[in-house]
């Protein structure tokens, strides 16, 4: 029997940084890609994307709250350009496109993980003594080891390179199995 969702259910969030088109089918593409060749559609759930911080509960009738935390951390943070090099990889399970090193997105992240936790006491708990490695998946969770090698054989020797312009952070939900963008806050530009 499906129940009727109320005001006071809780959903998954996440935040993330998501680019514009046309960087967004073109990663889309790759994903579609490991879907067809390797089995791995996991990643085809959510829009290409860069986590600033990982999936939580929240309640829906109090997501105006996780807004203006957002709306906080952007008003203190400019509009910047990030690079997205290449391919890499968190062996057996996860091929990603690899973001070059960027003091904009590590005070991002950390001012965004800050606020999170201060004003709305929710923790990167699984994550929380791991560094920020910032990456845009293509493939994980249901990519099987044998497909894992089968494909890092092919994408550790392929190139990519794209410029993405980060103007907004993103609130993502969960709906209908899939993660859509919910809300985009944009970033201070003075």
């Amino acid at each position: 029997m499906h129940r009727l969702h109320t005001m006071n259910d809780t959903r998954l969030y996440f935040v993330a940084l998501v680019p514009d088109e046309p960087l967004l089918s073109k990663v889309r593409e790759i994903k579609e890609y490991m879907a067809m060749q390797y089995q791995s559609k996991a990643a085809l759930r959510s829009p290409a994307h860069i986590t600033l911080h990982m999936p939580f509960q929240w309640r829906e009738d109090r997501e105006e709250r996780l807004i203006h935390c957002l709306q906080e951390v952007a008003q203190a943070n400019r509009p910047f350009e990030l690079t997205l090099k290449d391919f890499n990889a968190f062996k057996p399970r996860v091929i990603y496109i690899d973001v070059s090193s960027s003091s904009a997105l590590q005070d991002l992240f950390q001012q965004t993980e800050r606020h999170m936790r201060r004003q709305l006491n929710i923790m990167e708990a699984t994550w929380r003594n791991q560094p920020f490695h910032p990456h845009m998946t293509v493939a994980f969770r249901d990519l099987r080891p044998v497909n894992f090698d089968e494909a890092w054989k092919e994408f550790k020797l392929k190139s990519f390179e794209e410029q993405f312009h980060v103007k907004d952070i993103c609130l993502l939900k969960h709906e209908n199995k899939q993660w859509q963008v919910h809300q985009r806050v944009s970033l201070e530009s003075l």
